[in-house]
């Protein structure tokens, strides 16, 4: 009875472990054809991340070596940059950006210029507005920064704009003065330059004017202070 009862056991795991081999047998097939399948997107991620780390390495290297281009800068200061122009002048250049800038983001885009040319009577098309931005966009952004609106005066003094453009137009049209004050039809622009470098102290007198100005105002708004308060007391006695 125990030998049958051994032999049962036997042949049920021999049974047992036949049915396992079966079931096992594809699964080898199987991880090899998932293999398979991934191994061109992993092949891909690795050279995508090696191209990426490729890319930051070689930037890293080039700011070493003092080889990466300079990041340009929105900040400067147009009395110093501008000398060619008067305080009083870039003051009102200031004062007809932020007129027009009526998204008030610091920059004059295509719609805002296109009021700007109805607004002095000198409608242009939709290219011609491009061109004219395109004219002074020194970074590409398609819009105009304080700093390139000036730089349409700039030109217009320098005789570098064509007699017919929008830019030209723009600047006769405006209500700034560059013809009295500033160097209008300087046909060279490094002339030009001398010329303001040649009365480089009109910018301290012009802030010591504007300085004794508000003074003088402080003053005389103390004095009808005072003048009313006299003609206050004398009705109430």
């Amino acid at each position: 009875m125990a030998s049958e009862e051994l032999a049962r056991k036997l042949q049920s795991r021999l049974a047992a472990s036949e049915e396992t081999e079966t079931e096992t047998e594809p699964k080898p097939a199987l991880e090899e054809n998932l293999a398979a399948t991934k191994l061109p997107e992993s092949s891909a991620a690795c050279g995508d991340s090696s191209s990426e780390l490729s890319a930051i390495l070689n930037r890293r290297l080039d700011i070493n070596e003092g080889n990466a281009p300079p990041r340009a800068s929105r900040v400067f200061n147009p009395y110093t940059e501008f000398k060619e122009f008067s305080r009083k002048q870039i003051k009102d250049m200031e004062v007809m950006f932020k007129r027009y800038d009526t998204g008030k983001d610091g920059f004059i885009d295509l719609m805002e210029l296109k009021l700007m040319m109805e607004k002095l009577g000198a409608p242009q098309t939709h290219l011609g507005l491009k061109n004219m931005i395109k004219e002074v966009d020194e970074d590409f952004d398609g819009k105009l920064s304080f700093r390139e609106f000036l730089l349409i005066f700039r030109r217009a003094a320098a005789g570098e704009l064509q007699e017919d453009s929008g830019l030209m137009a723009l600047a006769r049209l405006s209500e700034i003065n560059v013809a009295t004050e500033g160097v209008m039809g300087a046909k060279d622009f490094f002339e030009a330059k001398v010329q303001a470098l040649s009365v480089g102290s009109k910018f301290e007198a012009e802030i010591r004017e504007e300085k004794e100005e508000r003074k003088k105002q402080e003053v005389e708004k103390k004095e009808r202070q005072a003048a009313f308060k006299q003609l206050q007391s004398a009705f109430c006695s």
